[in-house]
């Protein structure tokens, strides 16, 4: 890591120092220094041609760092900047995705971020000479949300179905709880006033049972999205879901204890609305669990089309070794049937290998000596002696995997529109809510405040935010599992 510098702000004023490469003369630093100084919004620019920085004073009002960033490079240098991959966990909807970008450019010294809600992953780049990247973290988890570095492909899939495997577990405590509250639901429509209902499950303490370990166990994750984003000022689906629910909740309580003694369903109890919504939630929490998953698909299958051993001649003697351990200009053997282990050049023997997991055509390609040939296809029938040119993350199905990885973390410009509405579309929901309660229990219905409070609690669970979240970048994740070929 780069030698931090202090940050330091006077109002709008910003201090950055940035580590500045292709300078190789004084007239270099010069040039930089009074480019610099002639950008609208730089109080002052000095460049050190020794340490090769610049510091550069400036309002943040007009100008940010990626200008900065772009103007020295328009002038023939460069600046070092690192690039951060975060896994994040605590998001629920887009609005929780835009919170984190946001905070994060406001950070001085963070160039761009993106967070990517579907795969759970953040992108920062930044300067490492202004901020480092503890700081990033401890901002994320500030705002309420978790951040480690990012793990291995496989830990993060494991991690996925482990958090698959917890929502559904908790969807079926629900709805074994939240059936009886909906059978007596559905007992007093019209239609299906046929329908036999015991007396037990009309009894309010009963309901109250059944609905308080869904309202407080199951929709706990509601609750503390909910605190955790109004505590950093803002609002997401969570405080959505907890409103609503718990405003049904805590008004049949209310009647309940106003019909202490006394057997019989009140009028207006709203046990099965709380529930049955937590439950249904959980059951879209599951399947967008479900989504976020696939999204790791196409990088295992693709991962799964690597060998995972290599025959590899040292010291005149033939060892296995994992396929990580391979290194460049070592001498392979691959056997008839096996998968070539990495990218390299024949320098024995001959056979037909099949290329069709990157070219797709299912016709075997005849090679012998002096040709070249890709890791992870099949040699066929013969038996070959390969010298390794590309080992690692320069091989032709490592540079596939990196591609489709940033296809799937990148944003689309429709996708960069859903997340701003989504950031928006929170506050107004709920202001929404109030409107429509104040004008039925004063209008519509004067006096009413059941029905005034169910149209409030309809407002505020089924306006939730989060097929907006979900919408574009599942497109992106079915775009890139058509990339590879599913």
């Amino acid at each position: 890591m780069a030698e931090q510098s202090v940050v330091k702000s006077k109002g709008k004023i910003n201090e950055q120092t940035f580590e500045i490469t292709g300078m190789t003369c004084a007239a270099c630093a010069n040039r930089i220094e009074k480019g610099l100084n002639k950008m609208q919004g730089v109080e002052q620019a000095t460049v050190n041609l020794a340490l090769e920085k610049a510091t550069v004073t400036y309002r943040e009002e007009e100008l940010s760092t990626n200008e900065i960033k772009e103007k020295v490079e328009g002038l023939g240098y460069g600046i070092i900047t690192e690039k951060l991959e975060l896994d994040i966990s605590g998001m629920t909807c887009a609005a929780c995705a835009t919170r984190i970008e946001k905070g994060l450019n406001k950070m001085a010294g963070v160039n761009t971020s993106t967070v990517n809600l579907a795969l759970e992953n953040a992108t920062i780049e930044y300067n490492p000479a202004s901020i480092a990247a503890d700081e990033i973290i401890g901002k994320i988890n500030k705002l309420g949300y978790g951040a480690t570095k990012k793990e291995s492909k496989q830990a993060t899939i494991n991690k996925k179905e482990a958090e698959y495997q917890r929502q559904k577990r908790k969807f079926l405590f629900s709805i074994v709880l939240s059936l009886p509250l909906l059978w007596t639901m559905v007992g007093h429509f019209t239609f299906t006033s046929f329908l036999y209902v015991p007396d037990i499950l009309m009894n309010p303490w009963v309901q109250m049972a059944l609905a308080t370990p869904i309202q407080f166990f199951v929709g706990k994750q509601f609750y503390i999205g909910a605190y955790k984003a109004l505590k950093n000022k803002s609002a997401n689906m969570d405080v959505l879901v907890a409103l609503g629910t718990s405003a049904a909740y805590f008004y049949s309580v209310y009647l309940s204890f106003e019909t202490l003694g006394h057997f019989g369903h009140p009028v207006g109890l709203y046990f099965e609305t709380s529930a049955i919504l937590i439950t249904l939630i959980i059951l879209g929490k599951l399947f967008e669990t479900k989504a976020k998953g696939r999204s790791s698909e196409a990088i295992k299958k693709l991962m799964g089309l690597q060998a995972k051993t290599a025959v590899v001649i040292r010291d005149g003697e033939q060892t296995e070794i994992p396929l990580e351990e391979v290194l460049a200009e070592d001498i392979l053997l691959v056997k008839p049937g096996e998968k070539i282990p990495v990218d390299g050049e024949i320098i024995e023997g001959q056979s037909a290998i099949d290329e069709s997991m990157l070219t797709g055509e299912s016709i075997p390609v005849d090679k012998q000596g002096g040709d070249t040939v890709i890791g992870a296809t099949i040699n066929k029938n013969g038996f070959l002696k390969m010298k390794a040119t590309k080992v690692g993350k320069e091989t032709a199905l490592a540079q596939i995997i990196k591609v489709v990885e940033e296809a799937q973390g990148s944003k689309a410009p429709i996708q960069r529109l859903a997340d701003y509405i989504s950031g928006i579309f929170v506050p107004i929901v709920v202001t929404l809510a109030i409107v429509t309660f104040l004008f039925w229990y004063f209008i519509i219905t004067p006096g009413d405040f059941a029905e005034s409070l169910e149209k409030l609690i309809a407002v505020l669970v089924i306006a939730c935010p989060c097929a907006l979240g979900l919408a574009t970048p599942t497109s992106i994740m079915g775009m890139s599992k058509m990339f590879v070929g599913e």
